[in-house]
């Protein structure tokens, strides 16, 4: 059988069935890609937690603070990476919230002002500088990440932004591979105390020895008892920072669902709609020896290629969302997080296999086997 051409005369006897298939299928994945594409962007940000890093903060709440005179103390716990002078790779830093104008919006976000030491941007090894430089440690210096640049105002390279107790210069812009540090500010973190007169810090940044011994770290810190602390491995804290995904997770995939169905039935009632506008075609052929296999097989080709060219508009649709930014609500921050869609061609591949599927089981399998099952005898007497 000529499956081309039997596909082909179908298509065009049925265009308008087939465009409205084609569209809803295209419509599911679109929604479908932007949606996965914005959670795995979310996920992302755990990409960068080390396992063999410790953050340690207050135990009461996020809101209290670590006395300075403690820092010395959790620095010489046991299991904390030395440098090759023999300090402690550790990182007191203090973060404060400010509220900032969006680009093009008279509404203000709240943006993370991290202040930290040198050896805290040496911690996080994807941290790097793409314009300018670092700040320089007594002088209101900051570096910001590129992604809230380009969301906020004043924060580009040269600009100066107020807050605390004078005016601080944008010195350099940097990048974080997609994680949670690209929704920040950073500064000298002494400067940022004393601009607020908090002579505390927010948490305390360690490296440990190697994996194993992260909670071995984590336990000799909470047991202390000169300081109500708590310690976990870097990697959970920002699992908890992330919790916002849950939702979004969970509507993405509801609506990518509801949207699929709906592209399933209209595959169903163009494929439903070619079987009986062919039925004495169907019946000649059957007669002339063409099996059932091959007949339905044909309607399955045909399902397959409306959903492959719905896949393939759908995944054309999403492209121009890859690397567009937006931002959620964190609500252990009260602050803004930057992301932005990301539309791989894994996820486009993934995506149009989904819409094949969903075009051969959702929308041809059940008109494919009424066709197939046709007695050719009794049609031919009907007609």
């Amino acid at each position: 059988m000529g499956y081309a051409r039997f596909i082909w005369r179908n298509g065009m006897r049925h265009r308008r069935r087939a465009l409205l298939t084609v569209g809803s299928v295209a419509l599911a994945l679109f929604a479908m890609l932007t949606l996965v594409g914005f959670v795995q962007e979310i996920d992302r940000n755990l990409e960068e937690a080390s396992p063999v890093r410790v953050i340690t903060r207050h135990a009461v709440s996020l809101t209290n603070f670590l006395p300075a005179r403690h820092r010395a103390l959790i620095e010489q716990v046991p299991g904390v990476v030395a440098d090759s002078r023999g300090e402690p790779r550790a990182s007191a830093e203090l973060v404060v919230v400010i509220n900032l104008l969006r680009r093009g919006e008279a509404q203000g976000a709240n943006v993370t002002v991290r202040g930290l030491s040198p050896e805290g941007v040496a911690l996080r090894s994807r941290v790097r500088i793409v314009e300018g430089r670092m700040v320089q440690s007594g002088l209101r210096e900051a570096i910001v990440a590129r992604r809230l640049s380009e969301r906020f105002q004043n924060l580009r390279l040269g600009d100066e932004v107020r807050f605390g107790r004078g005016v601080w210069r944008i010195v350099g812009l940097f990048e974080a591979g997609n994680t949670a540090f690209d929704s920040a500010i950073w500064v000298d973190v002494n400067q940022l105390a004393s601009d607020y007169r908090r002579p505390v810090y927010s948490s305390i940044l360690l490296r440990a020895t190697n994996e194993a011994a992260v909670r071995a770290l984590c336990e000799r810190i909470e047991q202390e008892r000169r300081f109500p602390m708590i310690a976990q491995p870097e990697i959970e804290y920002y699992r908890e920072q992330t919790r916002v995904a849950g939702p979004i997770r969970a509507l993405g995939m509801f609506l990518a669902l509801m949207l699929g169905i709906g592209a399933g039935f209209a595959a169903m009632n163009t494929m439903d709609a070619a079987v009986a506008s062919r039925t004495r075609e169907i019946a000649v052929l059957r007669a002339l020896g063409f099996r059932r296999r091959q007949i339905g097989r044909a309607f399955l080709l045909e399902s397959a290629l409306l959903g492959l060219v719905g896949g393939a508009l759908g995944s054309a649709l999403a492209l121009p969302m890859h690397g567009l930014t937006t931002g959620a609500a964190n609500w252990e921050t009260f602050s803004e997080l930057v992301f932005a869609f990301r539309v791989t061609p894994e996820l486009m591949f993934t995506g149009i296999v989904f819409a094949m599927l969903m075009g051969v089981f959702g929308g041809g399998a059940l008109p494919a086997r009424r066709a197939a099952r046709q007695a050719p005898a009794l049609v031919l007497r009907e007609l």
